[in-house]
């Protein structure tokens, strides 16, 4: 399954990214597939990444963990 989703660029960025994917011959929607998921590996080996997360999950856990109630 796939979810369709909108993205803004200023014009340089967008011009940028359009010449990227045509000198790899790819579609402008593959070139930010590819570079969300370089960023979403990224932040999967980033250890303060890692920390913030651990940190959000037991805030929002606490919190799910109350309106349970």
């Amino acid at each position: 399954m796939s979810k369709s989703m909108t993205l803004r660029l200023d014009d340089k960025l967008a011009s940028e990214l359009e010449a990227i994917a045509r000198v790899e011959d790819i579609t402008v929607s593959e070139a930010v597939r590819e570079a969300i998921t370089e960023h979403v590996d990224a932040k999967r080996s980033d250890k303060a990444f890692q920390e913030r997360l651990d940190r959000f999950m037991n805030e929002n856990d606490a919190i799910l963990k109350r309106l349970a109630r």
